[in-house]
């Protein structure tokens, strides 16, 4: 089974592009996307034409917003949006949905701001969206993906020291968010494969031609739980897919 998960930064935007061209290449069993930037209902007429899918999404209240979709060919057993506290749960950023083996949660982690002012929004939402995690890892074990707009080790990033508590998915408060998640036991999946590999990222800023430079952030990530590490069989950055400031970062089950 192959999973994908990538921030597409406007479903209806990045349709314009090579989207369904490279969706093809990809074929993926599930696509995990984040920050549709749409309503369900646009999400849906944008994605009509991946009939070979299951489609569910999750879209913010303010339009134009946020927003998680998932394309299963595997029709899951059930599926739910959000975490169940109200204040987190307008902005479209949570969709799980139940296999056989495993609970797949697709998410889109708050990001606290140029000006860091949703930081402490941020803190609060990791531990929610951990205690959520360990709630369901109470029945099955889980595979978490999206863009937890963190970089959770120097090695993450192309320039640590200039962005260390200076810069939003650096701070030591949202490192401390990605440590819970895996001293908790949801493990990084592809720094347990990879756990020498630099310069490989999944996000890039748009300016002074960081992508060109490769002067990025890994902050799309695959976690899954300790009990179900062994199904893992490779964990890798599509990094040569274009279309949005992120690419898709990819998850082989045995």
């Amino acid at each position: 089974m192959k999973l994908i998960s990538w921030n597409v930064n406007g479903i209806r935007a990045v349709a314009k592009k090579n989207f369904f061209e490279d969706f093809k290449q990809i074929n993926a069993d599930v696509f995990c996307l984040q920050e549709t930037k749409a309503q369900d209902d646009q999400v849906a007429e944008t994605l009509a034409s991946l009939s070979d899918y299951h489609l569910y999404s999750n879209s913010a209240e303010k339009k134009g917003y946020s927003g998680t979709a998932v394309l299963s060919k595997t029709e899951p057993l059930s599926v739910s949006c959000d975490i169940g506290i109200e204040e987190h749960d307008t902005e479209g950023r949570v969709l799980c949905l139940e296999y056989h083996e495993f609970y797949l949660v697709n998410v889109y982690v708050p990001n606290s701001g140029s000006e860091l002012k949703r930081l402490k929004y941020r803190q609060d939402w990791d531990l929610a969206f951990y205690n959520y995690l360990k709630k369901l890892e109470e029945k099955k074990p889980v595979i978490v993906c999206g863009d937890f707009n963190v970089a959770h080790k120097a090695i993450d990033l192309a320039r640590p020291k200039a962005n260390y508590n200076k810069s939003a998915g650096f701070m030591q408060e949202e490192i401390d968010g990605m440590d819970r998640f895996t001293k908790g036991g949801l493990i990084d999946s592809f720094r347990h494969l990879n756990p020498e590999t630099t310069d490989k990222y999944s996000w890039w800023s748009y300016r002074a031609g960081a992508r060109g430079k490769n002067v990025g952030w890994r902050i799309d990530y695959f976690l899954v739980s300790q009990s179900y590490i062994e199904n893992i069989e490779e964990a890798y950055i599509l990094d040569a897919v274009m279309g949005s400031d992120h690419c898709p970062v990819a998850l082989q089950l045995k």
